[in-house]
């Protein structure tokens, strides 16, 4: 598989898509614009490799808080739990 090397910034106006099942790897200097869900609009974790990112706006019992899936449910890096919006 051919990889490439950049010198300058790199601008994505429809996201980075990596080698092995979506993954991006590597530093980042910047801003990450992060998938933005509320409980009951979130996409079903377990479509979505364990690790996956995105924001639950009411995940942290009605508060925001970066959720992550570990492959079956989203849980909010706050408490650990299961994103719940109560």
């Amino acid at each position: 598989m051919a990889s490439t090397t950049f010198s300058g910034p790199v601008t994505s106006t429809n996201g980075f898509v990596g080698a092995v099942t979506g993954n991006v790897t590597g530093n980042v200097t910047g801003f990450v614009d992060v998938p933005v869900y509320t409980v009951a609009t979130a996409p079903d974790a377990s479509g979505y490799s364990a690790g996956t990112i995105i924001v639950i706006t009411d995940g942290n019992a009605g508060a925001g808080t970066l959720a992550y899936s570990d492959g079956t449910n989203w849980i909010a890096s706050a408490s650990g739990a299961t994103a719940a919006s109560s």
